[in-house]
């Protein structure tokens, strides 16, 4: 299984950044099995999108 891990980190004095994203950091991660006849995206149907992240946490 191996972790693919885009994301993005804006440094807390990032002084071309707007104020409100300094010092935060975004990683959208996907677990991937891969064996000898190909691979599988395990966590294929995890949200990735905001919209759908905030309409999972409202749930609770």
């Amino acid at each position: 299984v191996l972790t693919v891990e885009p994301g993005i980190y804006v440094p807390p004095d990032a002084k071309d950044a707007p104020a409100k994203y300094r010092g935060i950091g975004v990683r959208i991660e996907d677990d991937v099995l891969v064996t000898e006849s190909g691979n599988v995206n395990l966590t294929a149907k995890v949200p990735k999108h905001a919209e759908e992240i905030e309409e999972l946490m409202n749930k609770k």
